[in-house]
């Protein structure tokens, strides 16, 4: 099998999110919609969901180049956003509109993609 150029795309984004958090994640925090500097839990908090974001990029980076399927990892990833989604929807009331916007937004748009990835047809 070739390169999925999809799932490294997917994944390529997912880990390079994931590697910011892990970087800077007061920067990454301001990126996704907080003008607030982030306390130390949430520091914390914002560091695990980098290292979860590079694990399953990276490892969705890693089967796409190596021909593998991906399916499993597309799941994967979609559950990561779901998960922030349904961790975000609880407070999504204490939420800025920009907030709101970016960060449920943008999980469900990975939400979108993972079950995509997941149901596609194995190459």
């Amino acid at each position: 099998m070739g390169i999925d150029k999809a799932a490294l795309t997917a994944g390529s984004i997912r880990m390079a999110s994931g590697v910011h958090f892990l970087i800077s994640p007061e920067q990454a925090n301001r990126l996704w919609g907080d003008k607030e500097p982030p306390v130390p839990t949430a520091r914390l908090l914002l560091r695990s969901m980098g290292y979860r974001d590079a694990l399953i990029g990276g490892l969705l980076v890693q089967a796409a180049l190596r021909g593998r399927d991906t399916r499993g990892w597309f799941l994967a990833s979609g559950g990561a956003d779901a998960a922030d989604l349904l961790g975000g929807w609880s407070t999504h009331h204490q939420m800025s509109k920009s907030q709101r916007f970016v960060g449920l937004g943008g999980a469900m748009v990975g939400i979108g993609v993972g079950v995509w990835g997941a149901t596609r047809k194995r190459r």
